[in-house]
């Protein structure tokens, strides 16, 4: 009999890229052990089995959410298994924490980690599911390529169009203080942005907008109409009831 955390590390190498052969041989494990909890466990961790949709959709809908804005897949020369890369800026250590939850929700079973740049981490994962689970991976730039949810993501964004949203926020929108003057006297409202390039994805964060009952506008710098604002008190109201600034 082998305690919880020893098939915990078992099928963590595994989900790493490691092939069953070596993993038996470094653990003392059987190869039909641990065939065996591949079995009684997430589909993902099975390599024999097609990807599935995740168990933990609220968590889901929010990586996915920070995959469209901050995120990429990439896969050096050398490494056997690609890697999720999500890019928290130091200012919002509260964001950095948020997105490592989640990959570790999204997969209990693999090495989640933060890699540090000049000004910022990145928040990893690696998975051999990763292109099944964000088959918006592609080359070139997100802006540069079309970009649409399949139907299983539209599902849960549609079961946790909150989350999807806050991740959203979280890697390309912000909330900040704006001001005018009216009759000489200085008036102060609060106000979220969603910025990106790609119209795709500015779209499904609108489509998601309405869906929930919040009020937008596009607001162009110059010619090009790349910022979702939203300004309307109610609408504010529940921005900051669900999202709130980040931190």
């Amino acid at each position: 009999m082998y305690d919880v955390a020893t098939r915990i590390r078992t099928l963590d190498l595994l989900a790493d890229g490691r092939s069953m052969n070596s993993v038996s041989k470094e653990t003392g494990i059987s190869r039909a052990a641990i065939r065996s909890w591949i079995k009684r466990v997430d589909p993902l961790l099975n390599p024999a089995a097609p990807c599935a949709t995740p168990t933990n959709a609220a968590s889901y809908s929010y990586l996915l959410g920070l995959y469209l804005g901050d995120g990429y897949i990439s896969q050096p020369p050398g490494h056997r298994v690609p890697s999720l890369r999500i890019t928290c800026d130091d200012k919002w250590p509260g964001l950095m924490d948020s997105a490592e939850q989640s990959m570790r929700q999204v997969f209990p079973f693999n090495r989640v980690c933060r890699a540090r740049k000049a000004g910022c981490h990145d928040v990893k994962v690696y998975s051999k599911h990763l292109t099944c689970l964000f088959p918006q991976h592609g080359p070139g730039k997100k802006h540069e390529r079309r970009i649409t949810l399949e139907d299983w993501q539209q599902a849960i964004v549609d079961a946790h169009p909150w989350e999807f949203l806050r991740g959203l926020i979280h890697s390309d929108g912000c909330r900040v203080t704006n001001w005018t003057v009216r009759n000489g006297k200085r008036y102060e409202y609060p106000r979220y942005f969603f910025t990106n390039k790609s119209d795709d994805i500015r779209k499904l964060c609108t489509d998601t907008l309405a869906k929930v009952g919040v009020q937008w506008t596009v607001l162009a710098r110059g010619c090009d109409p790349f910022n979702v604002s939203i300004a309307r008190k109610a609408s504010v109201a529940l921005m900051d009831e669900h999202i709130g600034p980040k931190y």
